[in-house]
């Protein structure tokens, strides 16, 4: 006999699932629409078996057996972050990237289990408030909040002919509004000098314009510039 309920509740899953999808699908994300869609649903179908073995199966008149109803709910939990840890990357230029998806992965499971308890509301203002977090209030914050948040990230590396031009090169990206944090120096093979920046600028400021101010420099080889 079909369980109507179930049914409910793997349909809200898989809407609320497609939500968090979207969102990393637009953003081209490794964690896309499918996967959000399968942990969400695979979380919501393992509660649901979770809380329906324990009543199902908990003995008969002579032998009493205690299930804890969501025991799987609660290995879901850990070993969703195997997962994560997948998307997280750690990039040449001692940069971190995919700490938001793997949250999403963990933030989608959840969704899954939360359904599958039996929470929709809950769980629907769950994805409201991740939709909101992850997209809304960045872009508010960016025009609005403190000029941390009006800044954006970049790595810098300039590639210099000779030594003595690194102290004209800082002063020259301080001239151009850039706010820098990390310095790294480094000879090259090739007898060159390398400039490593991990530096902010502001968010209207132009990425282009700036390398092409750099670019133009004297006694530079060459420039590389990553907005983050």
């Amino acid at each position: 006999m079909i369980n109507e309920e179930l049914l409910i509740k793997l349909g809200i899953t898989a809407v609320l699932g497609l939500i968090i999808g979207i969102e990393r699908e637009l953003k081209k994300k490794p964690v896309g629409l499918k996967t959000s869609l399968v942990i969400s649903i695979a979380s919501c179908l393992l509660t649901i078996v979770s809380i329906e073995s324990a009543y199902s199966f908990s003995g008969d008149e002579e032998v009493n057996i205690t299930m804890d109803p969501l025991r799987l709910a609660a290995q879901i939990v850990s070993g969703i972050g195997f997962l994560g840890a997948g998307v997280i990357l750690h990039k040449g230029n001692d940069t971190i990237s995919g700490l938001t998806t793997a949250a999403i992965i963990w933030g989608a499971a959840g969704v899954g289990i939360a359904v599958g308890a039996g929470f929709y509301i809950e769980a629907t203002m769950g994805v409201i408030l991740i939709i909101v977090s992850v997209e809304l209030l960045p872009f508010i914050l960016k025009w609005t909040g403190p000029s941390h948040f009006r800044q954006k990230e970049i790595y810098i590396k300039v590639i210099l002919t000779k030594a003595d031009q690194g102290k004209h090169l800082l002063d020259q990206l301080k001239a151009d509004g850039v706010v820098i944090e990390q310095v790294r120096l480094k000879d090259t093979k090739e007898r060159l000098h390398m400039v490593e920046l991990t530096a902010s600028i502001p968010i209207r400021q132009s990425v282009t314009e700036l390398y092409s101010s750099l670019s133009i420099m004297d006694d530079v080889e060459g420039v590389e510039i990553e907005s983050r």
